[in-house]
């Protein structure tokens, strides 16, 4: 089969499918509609397809010889914001909306399904299709839970997110650290309230706070390599109900961020220097975690392999490039934990498409253009993999 020449033929089918999941975004977990249209479509294919995590879809094709298993991954979920785009095939649900490109993951990876499924008997090996849902919120470790990594086992993963701030036409892959572990955490300061005129009589949880605040930024300033890319930041104080009451507490949030192996330095850095600065100020505090995401690093042999299926992809090694070294978080990460993977960008700035604007802004768009090529390096990559 002509690979290219193929998936040129099933353009038309791959815009209407992303325009039609467009149209009716679904918010985390609650991609029911969405999964009905990728079982429909993927049971048309023959596979062996079945629901996971709830409102996901993980479908396996079996190929005509025997080998390893390469898992591809597309997420499901939109976000809740509401389109300002003026697009004819705009959002129909008030208030949410496909602002990340999750509608050409979905679309892509579906007639990439199709073209592999047409190559089945010269596939050693099988491929995984997985339809991942409540990918903002971090929902991968569910079909983990469920098994998506195994029977059969899982040799490789590989993701692919399309990316407004690389131009069209380019693919971006790094080795190693590419996107940001997150953990959120949940700080609560308690001292003893009282009458702001009486200061002496009461401990002021504000005053502990803001120290806190300031406090806590030399930990990425003084203590972590400048190389090593660290951020903490707060982003929610909550405190106070009048101006002659010293409170009893503040409630701060926030999200410390790295972009290194080891990382995890830096919670215990920030923890020593909460429990002193409270310890100082006579107040006692409360620290509880979320994990948002964990390092997303690419396995450096299977980045290499990308960039050979991108380079064959596009014709032109220019245009591959490692440049996306990024803080935004990405669940894509967990399914890296225990096998060899990449997570790779593919460019859709075009302003002359109106796709130039950022990940979550009612205005974002994508180069419909690009989703041709997003399909040839997901078929790309999984024939290279199964026959490495």
């Amino acid at each position: 089969m002509e690979i290219k020449k193929r998936i040129n033929e099933l353009k038309e089918e791959l815009i209407e499918l992303r325009r039609n999941f467009h149209r009716h975004p679904e918010l985390g977990f609650e991609e029911y509609w969405s999964q009905e249209q990728v079982l429909e479509y993927l049971n048309k294919l023959g596979l062996e397809v079945s629901k996971i995590a709830g409102s996901g879809v993980v479908a396996l094709l079996r190929g005509g010889k025997p080998g390893k298993t390469v898992l591809l991954r597309s997420d499901m979920d939109a976000l809740p914001v509401q389109e300002e785009t003026d697009l004819p095939f705009a959002s129909e649900e008030k208030g949410k909306m496909h602002a990340c490109g999750h509608d050409g993951h979905m679309s892509m990876l579906l007639v990439a399904a199709k073209v592999l499924t047409e190559m089945k008997d010269e596939i050693g090996g099988a491929v995984k299709f997985v339809f991942q849902p409540n990918e903002e919120d971090a929902g991968a470790y569910k079909l983990i839970e469920e098994g998506v990594m195994e029977n059969p086992k899982v040799d490789g993963a590989f993701g692919v997110h399309l990316w407004s701030q690389t131009p069209s036409g380019y693919v971006d892959i790094v080795d190693g650290p590419q996107m940001a572990a997150s953990h959120y955490f949940y700080l609560t300061i308690k001292g003893r309230g009282g009458h702001a005129g009486f200061a002496h009589e009461s401990v002021d949880p504000i005053f502990a706070a803001t120290n806190i605040v300031q406090s806590v930024q030399a930990v990425q300033t003084r203590e972590i390599d400048a190389l090593n890319p660290a951020v903490i930041m707060f982003t929610e104080f909550h405190a106070g109900s009048n101006m002659t009451i010293v409170p009893e507490k503040v409630e701060m949030k926030g999200s410390i961020r790295f972009l290194y192996e080891g990382g995890e330095e830096v919670l215990e850095r920030f923890e020593r220097i909460i429990s002193h600065t409270c310890e100082a100020h006579r107040v006692s505090y409360e620290l509880n975690y979320k994990v948002g995401n964990n390092l997303l690093s690419n396995d450096p042999a299977s980045a290499e392999l990308v960039r050979a299926a991108a380079e064959e992809t596009l014709g032109d090694k220019t245009k591959v490039t490692g440049l996306i070294h990024t803080m935004a978080g990405e669940d894509f990460c967990d399914y890296l934990q225990d096998t060899p993977g990449a997570f790779s960008f593919v460019g859709v700035n075009n302003p002359e498409a109106g796709s130039n604007f950022p990940h979550h802004h009612p205005k974002f768009n994508i180069d419909e253009d690009v989703l041709p090529l997003g399909v040839e390096l997901h078929v790309r990559t999984a024939l290279r993999f199964l026959r490495g």
